[in-house]
């Protein structure tokens, strides 16, 4: 049942309209302005129905004092015994929905109320229609910024991006059709990992946005990554077959709020940072922005050899190579080059050379193919869009590796449209 609130200082005009819409409407009374503020925030109704002329605060500043403060344009119908044609055309320009003078007949003021109610919720309709992802059924890129504009303000928790990763292979693979299957199922998936009350994006593509109330803790955003992950791989075989060997899976960037800060757009930088990095580092995990240190570091906060040893490991046990960005990449290599006149270990680094029309596709998978190729103990990078590098360890023979790797390209779609040159040589001082 729509809730109106009924302005009115005189009582017994207030009673006799009162009166008129309880049948039909819930309603809220206020004598003047100033009730009438802490009604409407307490209540939140449906219209305003107000007298124009009240000691204190009149109707026009009421409407202007409850849009200020809720920076919307709140229905608003008023009531008035004055004649005077200017001050209804005011109101009209102040964004009044109607006027309606005093005395009234019952049946005028129900019929003029419905209408301005119908109107309010045709309005709503256009809006939620206006505000969805026509895909997902998910807020889109728009509304999901807005809302987390004002969200980020005053709440508290954790704001996730979230991206499917290599979504563009299914698309080539299987077609559009599938690809928007795979899309409709992560909406699903995250929709189903986080509460009713948390907010669900899709910025576009295959990228989404997520806010979970109250939380604050790593544990609680491993178990997300984990539990999305895990579904994304289910509901993929089920609608592509159990042979499916595209690497679907989905890597989260996080920042808490306030912690880290409470303007949206900021936010938004800070998880994508952290988002980057777990690009760069294997894709299908998360990554947690925070404060760096003097040295450009993510400082540690812990104490025991036991537990700084546990913050600096990979979580899990994770397959294949490890992945790094260029920089780092660089560091191990001066530190192996560092070592080798120490020890008996011989290490040694390996070029893979691509076309400058290699696509960005394509880059992406080959990338996932070294990870999964090499072994634990090799370390690689992506130098530039069509070249990557490699540091086979010790156990590691360079042609055995190169061979492997070259195979399973091969096995790949992209292998026979985008060949590579192989360059390695032996790591000395």
């Amino acid at each position: 049942m729509p809730k109106i609130l009924i302005v009115d200082d005189m009582a017994v005009s207030l009673m006799i309209t009162e009166n008129i819409l309880s049948d039909k409407y819930e309603t809220v009374c206020a004598s003047s302005g100033e009730e009438a503020i802490k009604e409407y925030r307490r209540e939140k109704p449906d219209m305003v129905l107000s007298d124009l002329r009240m000691p204190g605060m009149s109707g026009f500043e009421l409407q202007q004092a409850l849009q200020d403060e809720y920076r919307d344009t709140i229905p608003f119908m008023f009531m008035t015994a004055d004649h005077d044609e200017e001050i209804e055309s005011a109101g009209f320009d102040n964004g009044a929905m109607d006027f309606i003078r005093k005395p009234f007949r019952p049946d005028v003021l129900l019929r003029r109320v419905e209408n301005i109610l119908s109107t309010v919720e045709r309005i709503k309709g256009l809006k939620r229609h206006a505000s969805i992802d026509s895909l997902t059924g998910l807020l889109n890129k728009a509304a999901a910024q807005k809302e987390l504009t004002d969200l980020c303000l005053h709440a508290n928790g954790a704001l996730m991006m979230i991206d499917l990763d290599s979504f563009k292979l299914v698309n080539d693979i299987y077609g559009h059709s599938m690809g928007d299957k795979i899309l409709i199922s992560f909406a699903d998936i995250i929709r189903s990992a986080v509460r009713p009350a948390d907010l669900v994006g899709r910025l576009g593509g295959d990228e989404f946005i997520a806010f979970c109330h109250g939380m604050h803790d790593e544990v609680g955003i491993a178990h997300k990554s984990e539990f999305i992950n895990e579904q994304l791989v289910s509901a993929a075989k089920k609608l592509m077959g159990d042979d499916m060997n595209i690497p679907l899976g989905a890597s989260i960037g996080c920042v808490f709020v306030p912690a880290e800060g409470t303007d949206f757009a900021v936010l938004h930088n800070k998880a994508d940072k952290a988002l980057y990095m777990v690009k760069q580092n294997g894709k299908h995990g998360f990554e947690i922005f925070r404060k760096k240190n003097e040295f450009e570091g993510e400082q540690v906060s812990a104490s025991g050899i036991g537990n700084i040893e546990m913050i600096l490991g990979e979580r899990g046990a994770p397959e294949g190579a490890l992945v790094l960005p260029i920089e780092s990449f660089r560091a191990v290599y001066r530190f192996l080059r560092r070592t080798i006149g120490d020890y008996t270990n011989v290490s040694c680094i390996v070029v893979f050379q691509f076309e400058k029309n290699f696509s960005a596709e394509a880059e992406e998978a080959f990338a996932d193919l070294l990870k999964k190729t090499l072994r634990r103990g090799d370390v690689v990078t992506q130098n530039n869009a069509a070249q990557f590098l490699a540091i086979l360890s010790n156990t590691e023979v360079p042609e055995h590796a190169v061979k492997r790797i070259n195979e399973n390209w091969q096995k790949n779609p992209y292998g026979n449209k985008f060949p590579f040159s192989c360059e390695w040589a032996i790591m000395d001082i």
